[in-house]
């Protein structure tokens, strides 16, 4: 009514002008709108994977190959090739026989542990002969004063317990066939023998025998 009466408008005018400030408002307000600032993202960037590696525990080292443990062992009698070999370590006397190049023909192994494991720093010494079985004269063990007829001549060194057969453990004095057999039973069951004081663990050594045994063996 204002507008009207300072203007003189007449009413239809007054109603267009009022929807053509209206549209320009919804305009003005549209623009407005569309051109406030909005946040951009920035692209994001790819990397190439780095291959991973098995997590390694705080405190140890990288795993390197190193060498083998091994076992040096003296094979001697009779071998073809005698000597000190170096061999890895859990080997048995077998794989000790083939290194030295095999037993020579004609030589008794039965006296002889073949699936024992060798130890760092023994001996295996092969097929040693026995004493011939002539008979000879002595007291006979456990009758004062007895003399009867041995079977063989008394060993020139110590018998090795590892290694010697029941025809060698014979030769001993006071040990007849059925000792000598428990002594080579008693080295297949335990492994062999790694020092003299394990012939105590025999049946039917005492400590009498053991005394007259001790000087006279070797592990």
């Amino acid at each position: 009514m204002w507008v009207q009466t300072r203007c003189g408008l007449e009413p239809r005018t007054l109603a267009a002008l009022a929807v053509v400030l209206a549209v320009a408002a919804a305009l003005a307000g549209r623009h407005f709108w569309s051109g406030r600032p909005e946040p951009v993202r920035a692209p994001e960037v790819v990397h190439h994977a780095a291959p991973s590696r098995p997590p390694v525990a705080a405190g140890s080292a990288a795993p390197t190959a190193g060498p083998l443990p091994v076992v040096v062992i003296d094979v001697g009698g009779e071998v073809r090739h005698p000597g000190v070999l170096r061999l890895p370590a859990g080997s048995r006397v077998a794989d000790a026989l083939r290194a030295a190049g095999g037993v020579t023909p004609g030589t008794d192994l039965s006296g002889l542990n073949r699936a024992r494991v060798l130890l760092d720093g023994e001996q295996v010494v092969v097929g040693t002969a026995a004493q011939a079985a002539t008979p000879i004269a002595g007291p006979v063990p456990g009758v004062p004063g007895a003399v009867g007829t041995g079977t063989g001549a008394a060993p020139t060194g110590p018998i090795s317990l590892s290694t010697a057969t029941v025809e060698q453990l014979d030769t001993l004095p006071g040990v007849g066939p059925v000792l000598a057999r428990k002594i080579v039973d008693h080295r297949t069951r335990s492994g062999g023998f790694r020092s003299v004081e394990q012939l105590r663990e025999v049946s039917g050594i005492g400590d009498r025998r053991f005394a007259e045994l001790q000087s006279l063996v070797r592990p």
